[in-house]
C-alpha cells in the first residue's frame, strides 16, 4: 500500500479524473445524441446553452482543479523519483492534461466557440450543428477515455 505524500493527491485525482470521466461519458453516449435528434435550431441554442452552464464553479472547479492536481502529482513525482508502485503517478497525469485537459483546449472548445457565435435560427447554424455533433462527439470520445485511462492509471499507485 502506497504511503507518504502521494496517497492524498493520488486518491483526489482517481475522484477527480473519474469525475470528469463521467461526466464526458454522458456527452459521449446520450447527450450529444439527444441534441442532435432536436430540430436544428434548437440542438444548437440546447448546446450555446449547456456550453455557457458548464462554465461555472462545479464543473470547472472539478475539471480544472484535476489538471493542476494530475500537473502537481506528476511534477512531484518525476522530481522525487517515485517508488516502484507510484509509476503510474507520470502516466496518469500524463493521460488526463493531454488527452483530457489538452483535447477540450484545441478541438472541444474552438467548436464551442464557434457555434456561440451562430445565430440558432439560422440555415448556417444548422449546418454547421450536423458537423458540430459529429466533429465534437468524436473528440469528446478521445476526452472519455484519456480520462478514463488517467483515473485507472492512479489506482495501482494506491496499491
Amino acid at each position: 500500500m502506497m504511503d507518504g505524500p502521494y496517497v492524498v493527491p493520488t486518491v483526489l485525482g482517481v475522484l477527480g479524473t473519474g469525475l470528469v470521466a463521467g461526466a464526458f461519458c454522458a456527452f459521449s453516449t446520450f447527450v450529444m445524441r439527444g441534441l442532435a435528434a432536436l430540430p436544428p435550431a434548437q440542438g444548437v441554442a440546447a448546446m450555446r446553452s449547456v456550453d455557457v452552464a458548464a462554465v461555472r464553479a462545479p464543473f470547472m472547479l472539478v475539471f480544472l482543479g484535476s489538471a493542476l492536481l494530475c500537473a502537481a502529482i506528476a511534477v512531484v513525482t518525476l522530481v522525487t523519483g517515485p517508488d516502484e508502485g507510484a509509476a503510474w503517478l507520470p502516466a496518469g497525469s500524463t493521460l488526463y492534461l493531454f488527452g483530457g485537459f489538452g483535447v477540450t483546449v484545441v478541438a472541444n472548445v474552438p467548436r464551442n466557440n464557434a457555434l456561440a457565435g451562430l445565430d440558432p435560427c439560422t440555415a448556417r447554424a444548422a449546418a454547421y450543428g450536423t458537423a458540430y455533433v459529429r466533429e465534437w462527439t468524436r473528440w469528446n470520445h478521445v476526452r472519455t477515455v484519456a480520462s478514463t485511462g488517467a483515473a485507472v492509471a492512479y489506482v495501482p499507485a494506491l496499491t
